[in-house]
Formats: C-alpha cells, sequence, structure tokens
C-alpha cells in the first residue's frame, strides 16, 4: 500500500503542476487523476489504499477544516452571521424541491423517492469549497466584506442540514422507526454542540500550550490527534446524540485563534504545508469513489435534471444573500462557489440502494440515485472549481494591508 501511495503522490504533483501550467484549478487535475486511476476505470491503485479511502479523505478533511478554523475570526463571523445561516439551508430546499419534481417526470419517482435523490444531491462539496476559500484569504481576496468566510461557515452547516433530512427521508421510506420531530431538533442540537465542543477543547488546549509551550509542531500533531478522536466520537455517538464533528473541528482553530492569534497563525502555517499531501489523498480518494459506468447510465436525462435543479439552488443562494452590502458580481461569485458536488455524494451517493435491498424492496430507485450521486460529481465538481477559481481572482477585491 505504500508504494502505491507514494506512486500517487508522485503522479498528484505532476497532475497539479500540469494543470496549474494550463490555468486550470489543480484539484480539478487530481480528481481526474483519481477517476483514471481508480478501481472502476484503469485500477491501477493498491486494494488497500482503496479499502481505507474514507478514513484519507476524513484525515485530509481535518487538515483543511482546521486550517479553516484559524482563519474565522470572531468579528467576520458577526458579520456574515445572517447570510451564513440562510445559505446553511435554502439553497439545499431549492435544489431538492426542484429534483423532486423534475425526478418524478422525468424518471418516474414517486415524490418521496425525488426527495431522496434531492437530499443527496443538495449538499455542496466542502472537498472543493473549503480549500478554494482558504486560498482566497491567504491572497486576501474578498476578505474586506468576509466572503470567503462567508462561503466556509454557509457551505459547512449545509452538508448537517443535508445529511439529516436525508436521513429522515430514507428512513420513512424503507419503513423504518423514525422520530421526525427528534431528527429535525438533531439539526440545530448537532450545530450548538459541535460548536460547543470544539471550543471547549480549543480553550483546554490554548491553556496547555500557554503552560508547557510545546513546539509548533507537536501543537499540530496534538490537535491533529484530538481532531481524528472528534471525529470518531461522531460516529461512535451515531443515533444517540447529535454531533457535528466537523464543526467542532473547525471550532478548536477559531477559539485559539481568539486566544492566541501567534499560535494559530504558526500551526496554519504548518498545516499549510502538511495541506500539499492532504489535497492529493483527498481528491484522488474522492475522484476513486466515481464509477464512470454507473454515471453514464442516466445520460442526457441526469445531466438536465442536475443543471436544471442547479439554476433552482442559484435562485436560493441569491434569496439568502437579499440585504448584503455585496455587488451583483460578488453574489455571482457565491452562486458559483455553491456548485461544487463530490464528499457528501460519493458518502451516501450508494446508501439508499443499500438500504432498499436490505428493506427487500426494488433497488431500481436506489441504482438511478447512485448513478445520479456519481454523474453529479463528474458533472459540477470540476466545473464548480475552475468557475470558484477563475471568476473569484477577477471580481473579489484584494484587502490592502
Amino acid at each position: 500500500m505504500i508504494v502505491s501511495l507514494a506512486g500517487l503522490v508522485i503522479a498528484g504533483m505532476l497532475i497539479a503542476w500540469l494543470f496549474k501550467y494550463i490555468k486550470i484549478p489543480e484539484l480539478v487535475g487530481i480528481l481526474i487523476l483519481g477517476i483514471a486511476l481508480g478501481p472502476f476505470a484503469l485500477n491501477m491503485l493498491d486494494p488497500s489504499l482503496i479499502n481505507i479511502a474514507s478514513q484519507l479523505t476524513s484525515a485530509a478533511l481535518i487538515v483543511i477544516l482546521l486550517r479553516a478554523g484559524f482563519e474565522l475570526s470572531k468579528d467576520t463571523l458577526k458579520k456574515v452571521g445572517r447570510p451564513a445561516l440562510l445559505l446553511s439551508m435554502i439553497p439545499a430546499v431549492f435544489e431538492a424541491t426542484a429534483i423532486m419534481f423534475l425526478s418524478h417526470y422525468f424518471l418516474n419517482f414517486t415524490l418521496l423517492e425525488g426527495a431522496i435523490l434531492g437530499s443527496v444531491l443538495g449538499a455542496v462539496s466542502p472537498a472543493v469549497v473549503v480549500p478554494l476559500m482558504i486560498n482566497f484569504i491567504d491572497e486576501k481576496r474578498g476578505t474586506k466584506k468576509g466572503i470567503p468566510t462567508l462561503v466556509l461557515a454557509g457551505s459547512s452547516i449545509d452538508d448537517v442540514f443535508v445529511i439529516v433530512i436525508y436521513s429522515i427521508l430514507i428512513g420513512i421510506y424503507t419503513g423504518g422507526n423514525v422520530n421526525v420531530a427528534w431528527e429535525l431538533f438533531s439539526i440545530p442540537a448537532s450545530i450548538i454542540l459541535g460548536i460547543a465542543v470544539g471550543i471547549l477543547v480549543g480553550f483546554v488546549l490554548y491553556l496547555l500550550f500557554d503552560k508547557f509551550n510545546p513546539r509548533a509542531t507537536k501543537r499540530m500533531l496534538i490537535i491533529l490527534a484530538i481532531s481524528v478522536f472528534l471525529v470518531q466520537a461522531e460516529h461512535l455517538l451515531d443515533n444517540i446524540i447529535p454531533f457535528a464533528s466537523l464543526l467542532a473541528v473547525m471550532s478548536i482553530g477559531f477559539i485559539i485563534l481568539e486566544k492566541r492569534g501567534k499560535y494559530a497563525h504558526e500551526l496554519s502555517g504548518k498545516l499549510a504545508k502538511l495541506w500539499i499531501l492532504a489535497e492529493i489523498v483527498l481528491f484522488t480518494m474522492v475522484g476513486t469513489e466515481v464509477n464512470i459506468h454507473v454515471a453514464l447510465k442516466m445520460g442526457l436525462i441526469g445531466a438536465l435534471i442536475i443543471f436544471t435543479a442547479l439554476i433552482f439552488r442559484s435562485i436560493g443562494t441569491w434569496l439568502s444573500l437579499i440585504g448584503t452590502d455585496l455587488t451583483k458580481k460578488e453574489k455571482l461569485f457565491i452562486v458559483i462557489s455553491y456548485i461544487p458536488k463530490a464528499t457528501v455524494q460519493a458518502a451516501i451517493g450508494g446508501a439508499p440502494l443499500a438500504a432498499m435491498k436490505a428493506a427487500g424492496m426494488t433497488s431500481l430507485p436506489g441504482e438511478q440515485i447512485l448513478a445520479m450521486a456519481v454523474l453529479s460529481i463528474l458533472l459540477t465538481a470540476p466545473l464548480g472549481a475552475w468557475g470558484i477559481t477563475v471568476y473569484g481572482k477577477k471580481v473579489l477585491e484584494v484587502e490592502n494591508e
């Protein structure tokens, strides 16, 4: 496995350089590399590496979300609070509703099956969006109005909202005992608990770092290890206590930035170096989940549904920004930032099919949902990444020191 990983890193760095040279976002090239080398194409990666793909993806997400936390200042969060909250729900609701009706008309889905498909496709991808927003923060593009932070905050909560809605719908569809009130309550509860735990852990770490003053590298390793435990805790507490672990991870960085900015900047610099490896791992592993043959089954009808629903999503995104001081071009940038899909779709795209089979139901809708999830990654992840990078550099103003 280690040889396969080493080869993947070298290939990823070469592809990243090539795509940067031809002025296409590096992550697009790395994602394509993962698709090409994965089990559904050339199948050149060690199977043991594929088997731990989800764990590698989770580790890479921890790295970039910690970096995001170290860039989230309290003043900026206050500025973007209301629109960030709206962005966490309204775009997904608009898109999922459109998919529900479009799939009913074009795929002969029931409205409930269409709603399940909408919940699978409704989440924006933190894997694509967060690294690009971090780049803009590093370049101080759009930071005067807190635009990258707005997208970071909204997209992070968006995933929690969509996954809970999916859990409710699939439970109802397969005849499970679903406490809808409890599930709806778990949306704000998981967000609040995740943030609270992260702040508590961050505060304790800040006190310990002040007392013992370990080197920056050791501080980074401690925070990474604790973040892994937090993510694992979410899985262990599943169906017991709602807990958004990735928000907890971001909150650790946030509280350390507030208490000791020097620590935060040192740690962010260390994580930026680690991200060189994590980026390759993250996007190749997401790519390995993409079964092109499954995606092609949906063909033009699937693409039509996805792009039509994105129009409705864009309307929802625009409406969420009413009352802000953003220009039309800046609002359009945020609309584009809410296009990419990858992480959530790769994670739960096949879950409806598994649930339907386990319940002894016909598996055709599940197969079509999986195909649509894969197709959405193929169509929107590269397009969204390219659009965010190119359009963002054109319209986001660089803040003067």
